[in-house]
């Protein structure tokens, strides 16, 4: 069985991971959701990987086989950098904003196109209900738009990615193909170019791991644990 270290996307609230982490624990895994407090001006983005790294030293034993670091949106740019840190077996990126070397989370959204795709994909402006919580229970998604205010600070936007490349370690990419933040079209390009990949995609939008846990289970699973064919299961629908 395997050890998931999960990283939630801006503002770092690790109840995103609320539906996903029962999810891989009845199947036999372990779920180590991180409250990564990207909504605190006074911590950054190596404050934030020290956070992770506290958290696997916390429930990983040095014998245990080395952990699933699973990062959400802009949790992107905080995963390759734990990689590069402790061993890991595979670095799983969910609909992940995609970082360049030197590069900021503020400057990724033009550097990428995402609005000009959104556009096109027939999303444009913003609307937190529509885009984020559309396939998201709705006595669910209530409940969090009444919690805890966890916008993500200035300065997580401003700091620049600092690894020099991309960690080397396995790398795959899970995009929702119902996502109206990063559409699916998108997520491929994106993916293509910064990383040679293409992503393993799953039904469910943005905040997938609320919306269709079971699904991204099974997806992650198949990541993980080798097919007869020893390739994992590419879905698309």
């Amino acid at each position: 069985m395997s050890t998931f270290v999960l990283i939630p996307g801006a503002g770092g609230h690790p109840g995103y991971w609320s539906r996903l982490v029962p999810g891989l624990e009845r199947r036999g895994h372990t779920a180590v959701p991180v409250d990564v407090p990207q909504h605190d001006e006074s911590t950054g983005i190596e404050d934030h990987v020290e956070i992770v790294l506290a958290a696997v030293a916390e429930r990983v034993a040095p014998h245990d086989d080395p952990p699933v670091v699973v990062a959400q949106s802009m949790g992107a740019f905080i995963g390759p950098l734990v990689c590069e840190r402790i061993p890991v077996s595979q670095l799983v990126l969910l609909n992940p904003m995609i970082p360049a070397p030197g590069e900021t989370a503020g400057e990724w959204w033009s550097a990428t196109g995402s609005s000009e795709a959104r556009r096109e994909a027939g999303w444009e402006g913003f609307d937190v209900v529509r885009d984020f919580f559309h396939d998201v229970p709705e006595d669910l998604a209530a409940e969090i738009l009444a919690g805890e205010d966890r916008e993500p600070s200035e300065r997580s936007f401003a700091e620049p990615w600092p690894a020099r490349a991309w960690p080397d370690v396995p790398t795959a990419v899970v995009a929702g193909t119902d996502d109206r933040i990063f559409p699916i079209a998108f997520q491929r390009r994106v993916s293509q170019e910064r990383l040679g990949l293409t992503p393993y995609e799953v039904p469910g939008g943005h905040l997938v791991a609320l919306s269709r846990p079971e699904e991204l289970v099974d997806q992650l699973e198949a990541l993980v644990v080798p097919t007869r064919s020893d390739e994992p299961v590419r879905k698309s629908s």
